[in-house]
């Protein structure tokens, strides 16, 4: 049986992880910052020798958007290594070397980090889960009109099949940085806010919004897809049945 860590292994993609870690008869250790026995905030690093201590791979899923992914990583990486553990699997975000965002920007950091500790490790990047993309959406339908921004297209992937790729990965061997991950299909978001829209049964108008800066650019450019790599199966529309049924 094999210990394996999960680093924010209540969140989306942590607790399908572990789920499916565990139904494979592993001993997993989730940590969050209020997860018991492993309750640690990795950014202070607080009790983390203890919950890493013996385990043979680590997968860090824990980010947080306001920012300090790069100091919890700095505080696991140099855990791990005290610790000796042989494995450190990462998931990151297609694009976060092309697109001048600040999370991104860490987010890129911290494979840097990771790449650079001297330990074995494993880095999945991929798309947006369609998790997110209903978030997005879902909060721009509480307005009488739906404002996105135009000319953006997004490649959406399924939480679990990313959860099932991250299950292989923590139990194999060190690969360094693997082919990224993308869904199944690269679609308008306005598309997809029109399937939300037919789905949920509400009315709004979509209202394209042209914005400025290279971020944007970027997203108009396509830095964050991976069309050579849609491996994911799980459409928005299947997505969005599961969901909402």
């Amino acid at each position: 049986m094999t210990t394996i860590l999960v680093t924010g292994g209540t969140g989306t993609l942590g607790s399908l992880l572990c789920e499916r870690l565990r139904g494979r008869g592993h001993d997993i250790r989730v940590l969050s910052r209020r997860a018991n026995p492993y309750a640690v905030d990795l950014r202070e690093g607080t009790g983390l020798d203890a919950a890493v201590e013996g385990v043979d791979a680590i997968v860090h899923c824990a980010t947080s958007p306001r920012g300090g992914d790069d100091r919890a990583a700095g505080q696991l990486l140099a855990a791990a290594r005290r610790a000796a553990v042989p494995h450190l699997v990462y998931v990151s975000i297609v694009g976060v070397d092309r697109l001048p965002l600040g999370y991104y920007g860490v987010k890129h950091k911290v494979e840097r980090m990771i790449e650079e500790s001297g330990s074995g490790w494993t880095v999945q990047r991929t798309t947006q889960f369609h998790d997110l993309v209903f978030r997005l959406i879902a909060g721009a339908a509480r307005l009488p009109a739906l404002a996105l921004p135009s000319g953006v297209s997004v490649q959406p992937i399924d939480t679990g099949e990313v959860a099932d790729r991250l299950t292989e990965l923590a139990l194999g061997a060190p690969a360094g940085r693997v082919a990224d991950m993308g869904g199944p299909e690269v679609r308008p978001l306005a598309d997809l806010a029109r399937a939300y829209l037919g789905a949920t049964g509400k009315r709004r108008p979509i209202l394209p919004v042209r914005l400025a800066g290279k971020a944007y650019a970027g997203y108009r450019d396509g830095a964050h897809l991976t069309p050579e790599r849609a491996v994911g199966k799980v459409t928005f529309e299947q997505f969005l049945t599961r969901r909402l049924g």
